[in-house]
């Protein structure tokens, strides 16, 4: 049992973590042992565990995490990026920290529930809502939680491609442990020879994080005078 009765950006991640062990990959079980720890503190905490679920969910908002998002659940429109950097939070303050930091670290995780957990955005809100009848949407920050957010995206170290959306013909070299669990390279001529998109190429968003953003050259783990490891 948690005794945790205060959610600030440790506690937050203690919570899931603990709440990760006791259910595993069951994530209804996961939600509702959330649920029945948030219910048992002051309104102001769920309040808090919502804006820090925000917080760490806008902070992976990055095409670089998205394209292994595409990898890991074969595709991933929009809603679907929603909920699976909500499912990427629930696993845990390191593991979520090492996929901004290397989206390809997301090949050692399994990637349970279609890695979705949709329910896990709301649920602050939900109990906040039903504790004291107001939307946590419809409220001002907590006094000094606007701070905690701030130093909690500062925690986190980005790949240097992380801003950028990867196109088929790009996965094999930037994602190459992903690549090799998950797809083949005959996957990757079929559908670019089908005409599949991995994103909408009208979108002028993404016409401009590709062109802004670049993407470095990775480096070779070829070793001098022996095989690529």
């Amino acid at each position: 049992m948690s005794g945790i009765m205060e959610i600030n950006r440790d506690t937050f991640w203690t919570l899931l973590e603990q709440a990760k062990r006791e259910c595993g990959q069951n994530l209804c079980e996961e939600y509702q042992w959330l649920e029945e720890k948030l219910m048992s503190m002051v309104p102001e905490q769920a309040l808090r565990f919502q804006y820090f679920t925000r917080g760490y969910r806008d902070a992976a908002y990055k095409y670089g995490l998205w394209s292994a998002a595409c990898v890991l659940s074969h595709g991933c429109r929009e809603d679907g990026f929603i909920d699976f950097r909500a499912w990427l939070i629930a696993q845990g303050k390191d593991v979520y920290l090492a996929a901004l930091k290397d989206p390809d670290s997301l090949a050692a995780v399994e990637p349970y529930g279609g890695c979705r957990f949709e329910n896990l955005s709301y649920l602050g809100d939900w109990i906040y809502e039903e504790k004291t009848g107001n939307s946590a949407y419809d409220v001002a920050v907590p006094q000094g939680l606007q701070a905690e957010l701030e130093q909690a995206r500062n925690e986190t170290m980005y790949s240097p491609n992380i801003e950028y959306p990867l196109e088929w013909h790009e996965l094999e070299s930037h994602l190459p442990r992903l690549f090799k669990k998950y797809l083949t390279p005959e996957q990757i001529r079929e559908n670019i020879a089908r005409g599949v998109a991995m994103w909408n190429p009208n979108t002028l968003e993404l016409q401009m994080m590709r062109e802004k953003y670049k993407p470095q050259k990775v480096k070779s783990s070829r070793k001098k005078g022996g095989d690529a490891r």
